[in-house]
Protein backbone atom coordinates (compact mmCIF):
# COMPACT_ATOMS: atom_id res chain seq x y z
CA UNK A 1 0.00 0.00 0.00
CA UNK A 2 1.60 3.68 -1.27
CA UNK A 3 1.61 6.34 1.13
CA UNK A 4 -0.23 10.12 -0.37
CA UNK A 5 0.86 13.19 0.76
CA UNK A 6 -1.50 16.39 0.20
CA UNK A 7 0.58 19.77 0.23
CA UNK A 8 -1.11 23.23 0.89
CA UNK A 9 0.82 25.77 -0.89
CA UNK A 10 0.14 29.10 -2.14
CA UNK A 11 -0.56 29.01 -5.88
CA UNK A 12 -1.82 31.40 -8.24
CA UNK A 13 -3.17 34.28 -5.61
CA UNK A 14 -4.35 32.38 -2.93
CA UNK A 15 -4.28 28.66 -2.15
CA UNK A 16 -4.04 25.08 -3.22
CA UNK A 17 -3.32 21.12 -2.34
CA UNK A 18 -0.48 19.65 -4.73
CA UNK A 19 -0.11 15.87 -5.05
CA UNK A 20 2.63 14.82 -7.18
CA UNK A 21 3.66 18.31 -8.67
CA UNK A 22 -0.43 18.86 -9.86
CA UNK A 23 -2.36 21.23 -8.15
CA UNK A 24 -5.92 21.66 -7.36
CA UNK A 25 -8.11 24.27 -8.01
CA UNK A 26 -7.33 27.62 -6.23
CA UNK A 27 -9.18 28.31 -2.56
CA UNK A 28 -8.95 31.96 -1.54
CA UNK A 29 -7.79 31.13 2.33
CA UNK A 30 -5.65 28.56 3.50
CA UNK A 31 -8.25 26.95 5.36
CA UNK A 32 -10.36 26.03 2.61
CA UNK A 33 -7.91 24.60 0.92
CA UNK A 34 -6.59 22.34 3.58
CA UNK A 35 -10.14 21.18 4.16
CA UNK A 36 -10.61 20.47 1.08
CA UNK A 37 -7.19 18.49 0.50
CA UNK A 38 -8.56 16.40 4.02
CA UNK A 39 -11.78 15.49 1.89
CA UNK A 40 -9.38 14.03 -1.24
CA UNK A 41 -7.11 12.50 1.37
CA UNK A 42 -10.24 10.54 3.06
CA UNK A 43 -11.91 9.94 -0.25
CA UNK A 44 -8.43 7.94 -1.22
CA UNK A 45 -9.18 5.47 1.85
CA UNK A 46 -12.86 4.46 0.13
CA UNK A 47 -12.71 1.00 -1.05
CA UNK A 48 -14.14 0.24 -4.32
CA UNK A 49 -14.66 -2.82 -6.99
CA UNK A 50 -11.58 -4.14 -8.31
CA UNK A 51 -11.80 -3.31 -12.03
CA UNK A 52 -9.55 -4.11 -14.90
CA UNK A 53 -7.53 -1.01 -15.57
CA UNK A 54 -5.43 0.09 -19.15
CA UNK A 55 -2.62 2.33 -18.93
CA UNK A 56 0.54 3.72 -21.01
CA UNK A 57 3.62 3.61 -19.80
CA UNK A 58 6.39 6.66 -20.45
CA UNK A 59 7.55 4.18 -23.75
CA UNK A 60 4.27 4.76 -25.08
CA UNK A 61 3.72 0.64 -24.61
CA UNK A 62 -0.04 -0.04 -23.20
CA UNK A 63 -0.28 -2.50 -20.17
CA UNK A 64 -3.36 -4.03 -18.61
CA UNK A 65 -3.49 -5.24 -14.94
CA UNK A 66 -6.21 -5.71 -11.99
CA UNK A 67 -6.34 -3.17 -9.75
CA UNK A 68 -7.68 -3.83 -6.46
CA UNK A 69 -11.16 -2.25 -5.12
CA UNK A 70 -9.73 -2.82 -1.27
CA UNK A 71 -5.65 -1.94 -2.05
CA UNK A 72 -6.40 2.02 -0.71
CA UNK A 73 -3.47 4.03 0.13
CA UNK A 74 -2.86 6.00 3.37
CA UNK A 75 -3.20 9.36 2.74
CA UNK A 76 -2.62 12.67 5.40
CA UNK A 77 -2.37 16.38 4.38
CA UNK A 78 0.41 19.07 5.73
CA UNK A 79 1.04 22.57 5.17
CA UNK A 80 3.75 24.17 3.26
Amino acid sequence: MADIHYEVVEHDGGWAYRLNGAYSETFRTKQAAHKAAETAAAEQGTPGESEVIAYQDDKGEWHEEIAKGEDRPSADVTDA
